[in-house]
């Protein structure tokens, strides 16, 4: 068992959300909440396996910019600690399948809208240098930059929160070892779907990256409301 019971780690999964959603709290506050919120409901299952479980989402992604938009939400999921196939289709855009804990999946659906959004905004202001030889690979290359950045910067805040975590006093499974048993679980249960798989990489022939990647570095990454917990009001 932690050093926290169960009953003392739910408490403090319930006021982070509380935190996490009041009037006032900065930008920077609310990306460390997030991410702390995350590690708290992972410790939270260890003991209490009923408050979070594996699952899968398959999304359809729409165009324009799908396969940007698939790159956009892989990594926000890889980096809350979810694990993705991109799937074929028939129909225009991109398909996904997300596997991971109700948590993340929740967390990462959530900010994966918000920064949609943000980054269409954007793109919408940005303007293109009139010697750019295609306004379209710019943009694609902007939204590259873009995408890049606030995936860097989740996953800096991610690692931040375990890091922070796992320097706590702890009588049982470390948070290191919770999450890596996460890890596998969701692994296992990707490869029995998926069998066979293998990676994929994006490339771009534009000159937006730095201004889509500088865009991406002031992106509001910790907004996002944590709605999954609204269950543990209930537990």
């Amino acid at each position: 068992m932690h050093s926290d019971p169960p009953s003392a780690l739910l408490d403090r999964v319930r006021k982070l959300l509380a935190k996490a959603e009041a009037e006032g709290v900065t930008p920077p506050e609310a990306e460390a909440l997030t991410a702390r919120y995350g590690i708290d409901r992972a410790r939270l299952a260890a003991s209490r396996p009923d408050t979070d479980r594996p699952g899968s989402r398959i999304i359809d992604i729409d165009n324009p910019w799908a396969q940007v938009r698939a790159h956009l939400l892989a990594g926000l999921a890889g980096a809350m600690r979810c694990q993705c196939v991109l799937l074929s289709t028939t129909r225009p855009g991109a398909r996904i399948h997300v596997f991971g804990y109700a948590s993340d999946l929740e967390r990462a659906d959530i900010l994966y809208t918000s920064l949609l959004l943000q980054m269409a905004r954007g793109l919408t202001a940005a303007v293109v240098p009139a010697g750019a030889r295609s306004v379209r690979a710019w943009r694609r290359s902007w939204l590259l930059g873009f995408v890049t950045a606030v995936i860097t910067r989740v996953k800096a805040a991610e690692d931040r929160a375990a890091s922070s975590a796992e320097a706590e006093p702890q009588a049982g499974p470390s948070t290191a070892l919770v999450l890596a048993d996460r890890a596998v679980v969701i692994r296992r249960q990707l490869e029995q779907e998926y069998p066979v798989t293998r990676r994929t990489r994006i490339t771009y022939s534009g000159r937006g990256y730095s201004a889509g990647y500088a865009q991406g570095q002031r992106a509001d990454i910790g907004n996002a409301r944590l709605k999954s917990a609204r269950a543990l009001s209930r537990t």
